[in-house]
Protein backbone atom coordinates (compact mmCIF):
# COMPACT_ATOMS: atom_id res chain seq x y z
CA UNK A 1 0.00 0.00 0.00
CA UNK A 2 1.25 3.50 -0.81
CA UNK A 3 1.65 5.47 2.42
CA UNK A 4 2.42 9.02 1.32
CA UNK A 5 0.33 10.63 4.04
CA UNK A 6 -2.67 10.02 6.28
CA UNK A 7 -6.27 10.30 5.25
CA UNK A 8 -9.73 9.53 6.56
CA UNK A 9 -10.56 6.19 8.12
CA UNK A 10 -11.54 3.45 5.70
CA UNK A 11 -11.95 -0.32 5.52
CA UNK A 12 -11.59 -2.49 2.42
CA UNK A 13 -14.13 -5.30 2.68
CA UNK A 14 -14.19 -8.62 0.83
CA UNK A 15 -11.73 -10.76 -1.08
CA UNK A 16 -12.11 -10.77 -4.87
CA UNK A 17 -15.21 -8.57 -5.16
CA UNK A 18 -14.11 -5.82 -2.83
CA UNK A 19 -15.74 -2.62 -1.69
CA UNK A 20 -14.32 0.21 0.41
CA UNK A 21 -16.24 1.62 3.37
CA UNK A 22 -15.18 5.18 4.28
CA UNK A 23 -15.99 6.91 7.55
CA UNK A 24 -16.99 10.56 7.16
CA UNK A 25 -16.53 12.97 10.05
CA UNK A 26 -18.37 16.25 10.24
CA UNK A 27 -17.07 18.62 7.56
CA UNK A 28 -15.50 15.85 5.47
CA UNK A 29 -16.52 14.89 1.98
CA UNK A 30 -15.51 12.42 -0.69
CA UNK A 31 -15.89 12.40 -4.47
CA UNK A 32 -16.76 9.21 -6.33
CA UNK A 33 -17.33 7.97 -9.85
CA UNK A 34 -21.02 8.13 -10.75
CA UNK A 35 -22.88 4.91 -10.00
CA UNK A 36 -20.22 3.41 -7.71
CA UNK A 37 -22.00 3.86 -4.35
CA UNK A 38 -23.03 0.61 -2.62
CA UNK A 39 -24.56 1.94 0.60
CA UNK A 40 -24.33 4.88 3.00
CA UNK A 41 -25.53 5.96 6.42
CA UNK A 42 -29.03 7.38 6.67
CA UNK A 43 -27.90 10.94 7.40
CA UNK A 44 -25.40 11.08 4.52
CA UNK A 45 -26.16 13.21 1.47
CA UNK A 46 -24.94 13.07 -2.13
CA UNK A 47 -24.83 15.65 -4.90
CA UNK A 48 -23.47 15.55 -8.46
CA UNK A 49 -20.81 18.18 -9.01
CA UNK A 50 -18.25 19.30 -11.56
CA UNK A 51 -15.14 18.82 -9.44
CA UNK A 52 -12.63 21.45 -10.53
CA UNK A 53 -15.10 23.13 -12.88
CA UNK A 54 -16.30 22.46 -16.42
CA UNK A 55 -12.79 22.14 -17.87
CA UNK A 56 -11.82 19.41 -15.39
CA UNK A 57 -15.15 17.69 -16.04
CA UNK A 58 -14.57 17.66 -19.79
CA UNK A 59 -11.07 16.29 -19.25
CA UNK A 60 -12.49 13.43 -17.21
CA UNK A 61 -15.04 12.75 -19.95
CA UNK A 62 -12.23 12.59 -22.52
CA UNK A 63 -10.41 10.13 -20.27
CA UNK A 64 -13.47 7.87 -20.20
CA UNK A 65 -14.73 8.86 -16.75
CA UNK A 66 -17.95 10.63 -15.77
CA UNK A 67 -18.34 14.31 -16.59
CA UNK A 68 -19.84 14.78 -13.12
CA UNK A 69 -18.56 13.25 -9.90
CA UNK A 70 -20.81 12.58 -6.94
CA UNK A 71 -19.86 14.30 -3.66
CA UNK A 72 -20.86 12.52 -0.45
CA UNK A 73 -21.08 14.28 2.93
CA UNK A 74 -22.14 12.89 6.33
CA UNK A 75 -25.04 15.28 7.02
CA UNK A 76 -25.58 16.51 10.56
CA UNK A 77 -23.84 13.57 12.27
CA UNK A 78 -20.77 11.44 11.37
CA UNK A 79 -21.55 8.72 8.85
CA UNK A 80 -20.12 6.39 6.23
CA UNK A 81 -20.37 5.55 2.57
CA UNK A 82 -19.24 2.45 0.65
CA UNK A 83 -18.12 2.09 -2.97
CA UNK A 84 -17.34 -0.81 -5.32
CA UNK A 85 -15.84 -1.08 -8.78
CA UNK A 86 -17.51 -2.40 -11.93
CA UNK A 87 -15.32 -5.49 -12.37
CA UNK A 88 -14.24 -8.49 -10.23
CA UNK A 89 -11.08 -7.62 -8.39
CA UNK A 90 -9.59 -5.58 -5.58
CA UNK A 91 -9.46 -1.94 -4.53
CA UNK A 92 -6.07 -0.30 -4.11
CA UNK A 93 -5.61 2.85 -1.99
CA UNK A 94 -3.01 5.43 -3.05
CA UNK A 95 -2.32 8.01 -0.33
CA UNK A 96 -0.90 11.20 -1.82
CA UNK A 97 0.83 14.09 -0.14
CA UNK A 98 1.92 17.41 -1.63
CA UNK A 99 4.68 16.88 -4.18
CA UNK A 100 3.72 13.27 -4.90
CA UNK A 101 1.93 12.54 -8.16
CA UNK A 102 0.47 9.33 -9.52
CA UNK A 103 -0.49 8.37 -13.07
CA UNK A 104 -3.17 5.72 -13.63
CA UNK A 105 -4.90 4.08 -16.56
CA UNK A 106 -7.87 6.10 -17.77
CA UNK A 107 -10.59 3.96 -16.14
CA UNK A 108 -8.77 3.39 -12.84
CA UNK A 109 -10.69 5.72 -10.54
CA UNK A 110 -13.28 4.87 -7.91
CA UNK A 111 -13.29 7.69 -5.35
CA UNK A 112 -11.01 10.20 -3.63
CA UNK A 113 -10.79 12.70 -0.81
CA UNK A 114 -11.71 16.30 -1.54
CA UNK A 115 -8.16 17.66 -1.62
CA UNK A 116 -7.02 15.28 -4.36
CA UNK A 117 -6.71 16.94 -7.78
CA UNK A 118 -7.71 14.94 -10.86
CA UNK A 119 -6.39 15.76 -14.32
CA UNK A 120 -5.34 13.96 -17.50
CA UNK A 121 -1.88 13.12 -18.82
CA UNK A 122 -0.94 12.38 -22.42
CA UNK A 123 1.47 9.61 -23.28
CA UNK A 124 4.75 11.17 -24.38
CA UNK A 125 5.47 8.60 -27.07
CA UNK A 126 3.09 7.94 -29.98
CA UNK A 127 3.77 4.20 -30.16
CA UNK A 128 3.17 3.80 -26.42
CA UNK A 129 -0.24 5.43 -26.81
CA UNK A 130 -1.06 3.36 -29.88
CA UNK A 131 0.10 -0.07 -28.71
CA UNK A 132 0.58 0.19 -24.93
CA UNK A 133 -2.92 -0.91 -24.02
CA UNK A 134 -3.70 2.29 -22.08
CA UNK A 135 -4.44 4.63 -25.00
CA UNK A 136 -3.07 8.14 -25.38
CA UNK A 137 -4.84 9.54 -22.30
CA UNK A 138 -3.98 8.63 -18.72
CA UNK A 139 -5.21 10.02 -15.40
CA UNK A 140 -2.96 12.36 -13.39
CA UNK A 141 -3.59 12.47 -9.64
CA UNK A 142 -1.97 14.96 -7.28
CA UNK A 143 -2.70 17.00 -4.17
CA UNK A 144 -3.21 15.53 -0.72
CA UNK A 145 -5.41 12.64 0.37
CA UNK A 146 -6.31 9.09 -0.60
CA UNK A 147 -7.44 7.87 -4.02
CA UNK A 148 -9.04 4.45 -4.38
CA UNK A 149 -8.37 2.55 -7.61
CA UNK A 150 -10.42 -0.46 -8.80
CA UNK A 151 -8.19 -3.27 -10.08
CA UNK A 152 -9.16 -6.37 -12.05
CA UNK A 153 -8.02 -9.61 -10.43
CA UNK A 154 -5.25 -9.43 -7.85
CA UNK A 155 -2.81 -6.58 -7.17
CA UNK A 156 0.94 -6.56 -7.64
CA UNK A 157 2.84 -3.65 -6.10
CA UNK A 158 6.54 -3.04 -6.79
CA UNK A 159 9.18 -0.38 -6.19
CA UNK A 160 11.61 -0.01 -9.09
CA UNK A 161 15.17 1.14 -8.56
CA UNK A 162 16.72 3.79 -10.87
CA UNK A 163 16.98 2.39 -14.41
CA UNK A 164 15.35 -0.88 -13.34
CA UNK A 165 12.99 -2.10 -16.07
CA UNK A 166 9.99 -4.39 -15.85
CA UNK A 167 8.05 -5.67 -18.84
CA UNK A 168 4.28 -6.06 -18.42
CA UNK A 169 1.61 -7.54 -20.67
CA UNK A 170 -0.42 -4.69 -22.15
CA UNK A 171 -3.53 -3.81 -20.18
CA UNK A 172 -2.18 -4.91 -16.80
CA UNK A 173 -0.69 -1.58 -15.67
CA UNK A 174 -2.95 0.09 -13.11
CA UNK A 175 -0.69 3.06 -12.43
CA UNK A 176 2.72 4.35 -11.43
CA UNK A 177 4.46 7.31 -9.82
CA UNK A 178 5.28 10.15 -12.18
CA UNK A 179 9.02 9.38 -11.80
CA UNK A 180 8.49 6.12 -13.72
CA UNK A 181 9.02 6.11 -17.50
CA UNK A 182 6.23 4.43 -19.48
CA UNK A 183 6.93 2.94 -22.93
CA UNK A 184 6.54 -0.23 -25.02
CA UNK A 185 8.88 -2.82 -26.51
CA UNK A 186 8.51 -5.71 -28.95
CA UNK A 187 7.44 -8.89 -27.21
CA UNK A 188 10.24 -10.83 -28.90
CA UNK A 189 11.12 -12.03 -32.36
CA UNK A 190 8.62 -12.27 -35.20
CA UNK A 191 7.66 -15.86 -34.39
CA UNK A 192 7.18 -15.07 -30.70
CA UNK A 193 5.17 -11.95 -31.47
CA UNK A 194 2.85 -13.81 -33.85
CA UNK A 195 2.44 -17.12 -32.05
CA UNK A 196 3.58 -16.58 -28.47
CA UNK A 197 0.17 -15.50 -27.23
CA UNK A 198 1.46 -12.31 -25.56
CA UNK A 199 0.78 -9.94 -28.45
CA UNK A 200 3.16 -7.89 -30.56
CA UNK A 201 4.35 -5.60 -27.77
CA UNK A 202 4.72 -5.43 -24.02
CA UNK A 203 4.60 -2.38 -21.80
CA UNK A 204 7.91 -1.31 -20.23
CA UNK A 205 8.16 0.60 -16.96
CA UNK A 206 11.53 2.07 -16.00
CA UNK A 207 12.33 3.23 -12.46
CA UNK A 208 12.74 4.83 -10.10
CA UNK A 209 9.32 4.74 -8.51
CA UNK A 210 6.41 2.61 -7.38
CA UNK A 211 4.13 0.78 -9.78
CA UNK A 212 0.82 -1.03 -9.37
CA UNK A 213 -0.12 -3.93 -11.66
CA UNK A 214 -3.22 -6.11 -11.92
CA UNK A 215 -3.33 -9.82 -12.72
CA UNK A 216 -6.24 -9.57 -15.16
CA UNK A 217 -7.91 -7.04 -17.43
CA UNK A 218 -11.50 -6.77 -18.53
CA UNK A 219 -10.62 -7.20 -22.24
CA UNK A 220 -9.06 -10.58 -21.57
CA UNK A 221 -12.04 -11.67 -19.47
CA UNK A 222 -14.34 -10.69 -22.33
CA UNK A 223 -12.25 -12.59 -24.92
CA UNK A 224 -12.40 -15.75 -22.79
CA UNK A 225 -16.19 -15.50 -22.31
CA UNK A 226 -17.19 -14.63 -25.88
CA UNK A 227 -16.82 -18.21 -27.29
CA UNK A 228 -19.22 -19.47 -24.60
CA UNK A 229 -21.94 -16.89 -25.15
CA UNK A 230 -25.07 -18.18 -26.92
CA UNK A 231 -25.41 -17.24 -30.57
CA UNK A 232 -28.57 -15.16 -31.14
CA UNK A 233 -31.17 -17.17 -33.06
CA UNK A 234 -32.88 -15.24 -35.85
CA UNK A 235 -36.64 -15.41 -35.66
CA UNK A 236 -38.41 -17.08 -38.58
CA UNK A 237 -39.71 -14.72 -41.20
CA UNK A 238 -37.18 -11.96 -40.43
CA UNK A 239 -34.90 -10.63 -43.08
CA UNK A 240 -31.49 -9.01 -43.07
Amino acid sequence: MFLFGHGMNYEIIGDNLQMVKIDLAMGEGIYAEAGSMVNMSGSSAMESQLKGGIVSGLKRAVAGESLFLTRFTPGNIPGFVSFAGMMPGKIFPVSLEMGKEFIAQKNAFLCCEEHVELDIALTEKFRAGLFGGQGFILQWMSGQGTVFLPCCGDIIEMTLKPEEVIKVRTGLVVGFENTVNYNIALAGGVTTALFGGEGLVVTTLTGPGKIVLQSMDIARIASVLIPFLPIPVKAEGTSG
